[in-house]
C-alpha cells in the first residue's frame, strides 16, 4: 500500500515536471508559424472582388489566412478526413500509429498514420518521411510543435500550408484560384472538395495534367467525405443534390489581373497578405473602357497613350487608376504608371493662383484684369492664341486660360506665393524658386498626376489638403489635414471653374462640372482636371518619351476624354452626385458694374452679381463711367450747364486698354478733351494720374553687355495724347505720349527709381533692379 502511494506520488511529480516543461516551452518566446514561410499578396477591390493574386517570394501561391477567416466547416471537414482525434492526441496518435505498423508489416497494404501535426512538421521542416529514420524525425518534430504551439495555431498553419497541386499551397490561395472566392465564402460542396485534395494533390488538384481523371478522383473522394459529413450533420441532407453534382475547378490562368497599375502600386508599398484596395471595379472598368476607346479612335492624329485617375472627394480614396492606355503594350511602355510620372502641368495650376488671389484680397470673380502685352523683368509671356483681349473679368480670364492675367496675379501673391503654396501642398522634387520665376504659373515646374489630383481634391474639400489613399479605409479623426485655402476662396474658385463651357456644346455642364485644361510647352502634355458630383478626376494625353504632338492640346484632346468619362459614369448611375455642402459662412453676393468690376456708380447701367468675401475682397466705387457736358453746336466738351449743352456718359479707359480695343477691332468711343472748368482752383482733381504698367515694380532686369536691349517704359493716362515725362533716380530720361512707350538704356547696373509725371504734376513711381552680364 505504502509502495503504491510512493509510486503514485512519483508519477504525479513526473507528470508535474512534464507539465511544467510543456508550459515553459509554450510560454518561451517563439516566432509565429506564419513567419516561417513567405506569403502571396491578394489585392481586392473595394467591394471584395479579387484584382490580383501575386506569387510569394518562393514562386508559390500561398496566401496565409487567419483561422477566424476560414469557413469553420472547412476546418472541421479537414479534421474528419485527415485526423479525427486532432484535439485529443499530443501530436502523434499511438492507436493509429500502431494500426498502421501492424497493417504495413503484417503483410497488408501500406497505411498512413500521419496526424495533422505530423503533416505540418513534414512541410515546415522539409522532412522526407518515406523511411524509418525520416518517420522518427517527423514524430519528434510533431511533438516539438505540439509542445510550443496551441492546437489552433497548428491547425491554422496546416490549413495554410497543405498542398493543393502544383505551386498552390493552403486554403487561402486554393479557394481564390479554384473557386474565385475567399476561404470564408465557400459553399458546402466546395468545402468538401478542398478538404480532400491535400491527401493526394497530384491526382485530385486542379493542376493535374489528367483533368478528367483528377475530377473523377476528386469527386469520388468528396463523396466519401460527404457520407461522413452527413452522418455527423444530418441537417446538411438538404444539400445532397448539390453534393451529388461535380464541382469543377478554375485554373491559375483564369486568375484576374485587374487595375494593374493600382495593383502594382500596392504591391510595392505592402508586404504579403490581403490588401483591401479602394478601387471600385465598375468605375475602374468604365474609365479603362472609355480611355482605351478614345485612344483607338484618335490614333489617326498621333494619340497613342493616356492616363486617368478618379478619386472620391469625400474620403480621398482612389476609385480608378489607368496608368497607360494598354498595360501590355511595350511600344508605349504600357507598364509605366503615368499617374506617378513628373510632367509639366500647363495651365492646370491657374485655379490655385486665383484661389490665392481671392484669399489675399486681390480680386473677386468679376474684378477686371488686364490682358495686355506685359514684361515681367526678362519674362514676357504670351497667350496661347498669340492675342490680347484687353480688359477681362477674372472669371473669364481663368476660364479662357489667359496667360498674362495669371502671371500678373502670380507676381502679386505673397505669403504664400505659388511656389510656397506648392511646397505646402507637398509637391516633391521642386527646383529652387528662382529657377522657375513667374513661369511656374504657366506650368514651368513638374508635378505628378497624383499631386495634381490632390490639389483639386483640396479645392473639392473647401481648401483642406488630405492624402490620397489606394486602400479602403475608415475615416481617421486624427489624420493630419492641412488648410491651404480658406473655405470661401476654395468655394468661389470652384464656382468660377463651373462657368467653363463644355468643349462639345459650348455651354456649362449640367449637372455642374468645375474643370480646367492644361497644355505643356512643345505640346508634350494635354491635361484636364476637375471636380464633378462625388469625384475628382484628372486625365492626361501624351507620350511617355515626352515627344510633342500638335494634337496634344488640353481643350481639344484631354477635355473630350474627360467629358466622355463623366457622361458615361452619369449614364450608368455610377455618380451618386455631389455630397451636401453648406454655403461658406463668410461669402455673399454683391452687385458690381460689369465693365469695371467695382461697385456701380449711378451712371453704370450694365450690372452683374458676383461672389464676394466681406472684409477681404477689394471694394471701391467704379469711376469708369463719367458724365461729360457736350456743347450742342460744336460737339465738344464744355463747362456750360445751360440749355445749349447736354450730358453724355463716356467710359474713361486707360490708354493701354484703349490701344488694345483698337487693335482688337473694337475701338471705344474716346472721351473728348476736358476743359479745366476751374476745378484745379477749387482743389478738385481734373482726372486720373499716370499709372506705370512697365516695368513691373521690384523686377530685376538682366542685360547683356554685348546686346543691350532697351527697357520699355509705359504708363496709362486718361487721354492717349497726354505727355508723360520719365525720370530715373531724379534724372530726366525723356518724354512720350501716354499712347507710346519710351525705350531706356541704363548706364550702369544698380537699383533705379523710375517716375512718370504728367503735365499736371501727377506722378507714379516704380523701383527696379538692373544687372549687367557679359
Amino acid at each position: 500500500m505504502l509502495n503504491n502511494l510512493r509510486r503514485h506520488r512519483r508519477l504525479m511529480q513526473i507528470a508535474a515536471c512534464i507539465a511544467a516543461l510543456l508550459l515553459g516551452l509554450r510560454l518561451w518566446p517563439h516566432s509565429p508559424l506564419r513567419a516561417a514561410v513567405a506569403s502571396s499578396t491578394a489585392i481586392y477591390a473595394k467591394n471584395g472582388e479579387l484584382l490580383r493574386l501575386a506569387l510569394a517570394a518562393d514562386e508559390q501561391y500561398r496566401l496565409w489566412v487567419p483561422l477566424s477567416e476560414i469557413d469553420p466547416r472547412l476546418a472541421e471537414a479537414v479534421q474528419l478526413y485527415e485526423d479525427r482525434w486532432f484535439y485529443w492526441h499530443p501530436g502523434v496518435n499511438p492507436v493509429a500509429l500502431g494500426r498502421a505498423v501492424a497493417t504495413t508489416y503484417g503483410g497488408g497494404g501500406r497505411q498512413g498514420a500521419s496526424t495533422i501535426s505530423m503533416q505540418l512538421a513534414r512541410r515546415l521542416y522539409g522532412i522526407q518521411s518515406q523511411n524509418v529514420g525520416g518517420k522518427f524525425r517527423q514524430l519528434a518534430a510533431a511533438l516539438w510543435l505540439e509542445a510550443r504551439y496551441s492546437k489552433r495555431e497548428i491547425l491554422e498553419a496546416y490549413l495554410n500550408l497543405a498542398p493543393y497541386g502544383g505551386n498552390i499551397e493552403g486554403v487561402g490561395a486554393a479557394s481564390l484560384i479554384y473557386f474565385h472566392k475567399r476561404a470564408q465564402h465557400l459553399t458546402l460542396p466546395e468545402v468538401l472538395a478542398l478538404a480532400v485534395i491535400p491527401q493526394n494533390p497530384r491526382k485530385r488538384g486542379g493542376m493535374s495534367r489528367a483533368k478528367d481523371g483528377a475530377e473523377q478522383e476528386r469527386y469520388l473522394a468528396r463523396q466519401r467525405l460527404a457520407a461522413i459529413w452527413l452522418a455527423q450533420h444530418p441537417e446538411a441532407r438538404k444539400y445532397q443534390a448539390d453534393l451529388a453534382s461535380r464541382t469543377p475547378l478554375y485554373a491559375t490562368a483564369s486568375l484576374p489581373f485587374l487595375a494593374p497599375h493600382a495593383s502594382d502600386t500596392l504591391l510595392r508599398s505592402k508586404g504579403g497578405g490581403e490588401i483591401w484596395s479602394s478601387i471600385d471595379l465598375p468605375l475602374q472598368s468604365t474609365v479603362e473602357r472609355i480611355l482605351t476607346q478614345f485612344v483607338a479612335n484618335h490614333r489617326g492624329v498621333g494619340v497613342n497613350n493616356a492616363a486617368a485617375m478618379l478619386i472620391d472627394r469625400s474620403s480621398g480614396e482612389v476609385r480608378a487608376v489607368v496608368g497607360s492606355a494598354n498595360y501590355f503594350d511595350r511600344a508605349i511602355d504600357g507598364q509605366v504608371n503615368g499617374t506617378q510620372a513628373k510632367r509639366s502641368p500647363g495651365s492646370t495650376l491657374k485655379p490655385f493662383i486665383y484661389g490665392l488671389a481671392l484669399d489675399q484680397g486681390l480680386l473677386h470673380p468679376l474684378s477686371i484684369l488686364k490682358d495686355a502685352p506685359t514684361s515681367f523683368g526678362p519674362f514676357s509671356p504670351e497667350n496661347f492664341d498669340g492675342r490680347f483681349v484687353g480688359p477681362i473679368a477674372a472669371q473669364d480670364a481663368l476660364v479662357r486660360s489667359r496667360n498674362i492675367p495669371a502671371v500678373a496675379l502670380a507676381a502679386k501673391l505673397s505669403q504664400p506665393n505659388l511656389y510656397q503654396f506648392l511646397q505646402q501642398a507637398g509637391v516633391t522634387r521642386l527646383a529652387s524658386e528662382k529657377h522657375y520665376g513667374l513661369a511656374l504659373a504657366l506650368g514651368g515646374g513638374e508635378l505628378t498626376m497624383e499631386e495634381l489630383a490632390r490639389l483639386y481634391l483640396m479645392l473639392a474639400n473647401r481648401g483642406v489638403l488630405r492624402p490620397l489613399s489606394y486602400e479602403k479605409q475608415q475615416a481617421d479623426p486624427h489624420a493630419e489635414n492641412k488648410r491651404l485655402l480658406s473655405d470661401e476662396a476654395a468655394f468661389i474658385t470652384l464656382q468660377m471653374l463651373q462657368a467653363n463651357p463644355r468643349p462639345d456644346s459650348g455651354e456649362p455642364a449640367a449637372p455642374a462640372v468645375a474643370w480646367k485644361t492644361g497644355t505643356s510647352w512643345g505640346f508634350r502634355d494635354a491635361w484636364t482636371a476637375g471636380v464633378f458630383g462625388r469625384y475628382v478626376m484628372v486625365v492626361w494625353v501624351g507620350n511617355f518619351d515626352s515627344s510633342g504632338n500638335p494634337a496634344f492640346i488640353g481643350v481639344q484632346t484631354a477635355a473630350p476624354l474627360f467629358f466622355k468619362i463623366v457622361d458615361s459614369l452619369r449614364a450608368q448611375r455610377l455618380d451618386p452626385g455631389q455630397p451636401p455642402q453648406a454655403l461658406p459662412a463668410n461669402v455673399t453676393r454683391v452687385e458690381v458694374c460689369r465693365a469695371s468690376g467695382d461697385l456701380p456708380n449711378p451712371l453704370c447701367q450694365d450690372r452683374a452679381q458676383t461672389w464676394f468675401i466681406p472684409g477681404k475682397s477689394p471694394i471701391k466705387i467704379s469711376n469708369l463711367h463719367r458724365a461729360v457736358r457736350i456743347d450742342n453746336h460744336s460737339g465738344k466738351a464744355t463747362c456750360d450747364d445751360g440749355p445749349n449743352s447736354h450730358s453724355e456718359i463716356f467710359e474713361f479707359w486707360p490708354t493701354d486698354m484703349q490701344r488694345l480695343f483698337r487693335e482688337a477691332g473694337m475701338p471705344r468711343r474716346q472721351p473728348p478733351a476736358q476743359p479745366d472748368c476751374g476745378k484745379a482752383e477749387q482743389g478738385q482733381d481734373s482726372g486720373d494720374g499716370p499709372q506705370i504698367v512697365s516695368p513691373n515694380s521690384g523686377a530685376t532686369y538682366t542685360m547683356q553687355l554685348s546686346k543691350m536691349t532697351p527697357i520699355a517704359l509705359r504708363a496709362n493716362a486718361t487721354a492717349a495724347h497726354d505727355i508723360l515725362f520719365w525720370f530715373a533716380n531724379g534724372g530726366l530720361i525723356g518724354k512720350a505720349k501716354a499712347a507710346d512707350s519710351l525705350g531706356w538704356l541704363p548706364g550702369t547696373p544698380g537699383r533705379y527709381q523710375l517716375r512718370a509725371i504728367d503735365q499736371q504734376g501727377r506722378a507714379d513711381v516704380r523701383e527696379v533692379e538692373v544687372e549687367f552680364v557679359p
